[in-house]
């Protein structure tokens, strides 16, 4: 059993010095967020323990100093109440754990305080976004080490990041496709112009007609990142957010921009060469995959279809082995990918997809 499996307070926490690295720089060498989430419970304990950190820390307030003073005033009134009900105002004030904790309930409510007062507050969050949707979402959550497949109902599909959330429409309905997400995922989206799709993740909103891209969107990171394969795609902030006026930003292949989060601001537009980027992470293999086929072997459109959407591909490769084809996938939907192999195998060749597990059936090429 670890140390921290015993911890049954908040105190436990702060003084661990792994885990305020872990809050405070990101930097997660001892693995808290997968001990975090194996735990409902202590989900909710490291939850307090985080706030009560980030509080202690806060620094920059945009508030006056008439203000603060207010906000301490009606914490230590707080704290005057709790000790009258005790009866035990002397005894309880003298002892060292008490001052620590009024100590950290002044800073945790100037926090709160903080965060209702800034004009850049990150309150639109997934949670909040997925609250105020009127229409019933499915939500997937990638709890595994590796990236998973989403098929959604209109034919585009998600390749979902571990540790990351997607909410969606069993059925899209009206004049737009939309779905949310919590963290990083691949979009290719199946062109329809007349109803466009939009990616809701944070205080951005990205929308396209169809086109394949990427957002990166965690919760507590300081920054949304959005980077374009291929297509078009347009970003602007939720206007339901901010009374501060952005001007939303087009992206074309090979282009990304980050949304600063504190600052309400879209920073400059890059420019990328996808081809010649390192692959030095398992996300970023998609990217730098190609998936135009010049009369090449069936099997090595599969490896590539693996390699890119970390999938396992099941064919017989006997009857495939002599079959060839020339085309031209760019940025179609997995779904769509798929289809267009089997329809130039032929009519006997179908796929099943279950998860990330994909079963071609076929009695050979044409």
């Amino acid at each position: 059993m670890q140390k921290r499996d015993k911890y049954n307070k908040i105190e436990d926490f702060l003084e661990d010095s792994s885990f305020r690295r872990w809050i405070l720089n990101q930097e997660d060498i001892h693995n808290w967020e997968d001990w975090t989430l194996e735990s409902p419970k202590r989900a909710k304990l490291v939850e307090e323990a985080r706030l009560f950190l980030i509080a202690l820390g806060v620094d920059e307030l945009e508030i006056s100093r008439e203000e603060i003073q207010t906000a301490l005033a009606e914490t230590r009134n707080k704290i005057l109440l709790h000790e009258i009900n005790a009866q035990k105002t002397n005894a309880f004030w003298t002892k060292g754990w008490f001052r620590a904790a009024a100590t950290l309930l002044v800073s945790f409510s100037l926090y709160f305080f903080y965060q209702s007062h800034q004009k850049s507050n990150l309150a639109f969050n997934y949670e909040k976004l997925v609250e105020e949707d009127n229409e019933g979402l499915i939500e997937q959550t990638n709890n595994s080490s590796e990236p998973q497949v989403i098929s959604l109902s209109d034919g585009s599909s998600v390749l979902l990041q571990p540790k990351s959330k997607l909410s969606y429409p069993k059925k899209n309905s009206g004049n737009l496709r939309k779905v949310f997400l919590s963290g990083e995922a691949f979009f290719e989206i199946k062109k329809n112009p007349s109803k466009p799709f939009l990616v809701y993740a944070n205080e951005v909103v990205t929308k396209v007609l169809g086109t394949s891209f990427r957002v990166k969107a965690y919760e507590n990171d300081p920054n949304v990142e959005i980077i374009v394969k291929t297509g078009k795609v347009n970003v602007s902030q939720n206007e339901t957010i901010s009374k501060k006026s952005i001007i939303p930003v087009d992206l074309l292949p090979n282009e990304s921009i980050v949304f600063n989060r504190k600052k309400v601001e879209f920073e400059k537009i890059q420019t990328l060469d996808l081809k010649l980027r390192p692959v030095e992470k398992e996300l970023e293999k998609i990217e730098n995959l190609s998936f135009e086929f010049e009369d090449v072997p069936v099997s090595q459109i599969f490896e590539t279809i693996e390699k890119a959407y970390s999938v396992d591909i099941e064919y017989p490769e006997n009857t495939l082995r002599n079959c060839y084809l020339t085309s031209s996938l760019g940025d179609q939907p997995l779904t769509e990918k798929l289809k267009i192999i089997c329809e130039s195998l032929g009519n006997s060749t179908r796929y099943e997809l279950n998860n990330n597990e994909i079963i071609i059936k076929s009695n050979g090429c044409n």
